[in-house]
């Protein structure tokens, strides 16, 4: 996990406003991406980037201004990962194809679990439906 880690940081530092205003924008298009996510192996994928999306929604629109920028970079780079047709493991490869995506949406919510789950209270979501659990 320390290589991912390393990954997501590294990834997140090159978010800038510009991006986050990009994703931000794109978000409802993004949700329905996300939505039709079909991967078995990885229950949690599809809630976790509705909640992170959550999370950059609320931090740009003003509606959360608790949430560090750091984390927000994250989770903005997280939304980037997934959506991204050319990730580490191709994502048409059958079982394995969201592995590497669910595995940058965990760090990010390990990464950041104290703060996130604040935001969920917040905001009368539950923590426990968007496991760190792959």
């Amino acid at each position: 996990m320390a290589e991912i880690k390393k990954f997501v940081h590294h990834g997140a530092s090159q978010v800038n406003q510009r991006i986050l205003e990009g994703i931000h924008k794109n978000l409802p298009m993004l949700k329905i991406e996300f939505a039709r996510i079909d991967a078995p192996k990885f229950p949690h994928l599809v809630e976790q980037l509705e909640f992170l999306a959550d999370v950059i929604e609320d931090f740009m629109e003003g509606a959360d201004k608790d949430v560090p920028l750091g984390a927000v970079a994250e989770a903005a780079f997280a939304l980037a990962y997934v959506h991204k047709q050319t990730d580490l493991i191709p994502d048409s490869i059958p079982g394995m194809g969201y592995a590497d995506d669910s595995s940058v949406v965990r760090c990010v919510l390990m990464e950041n679990e104290r703060i996130l789950k604040e935001y969920a209270i917040r905001h009368d979501l539950e923590w426990d439906n968007v496991t760190v659990k792959p």
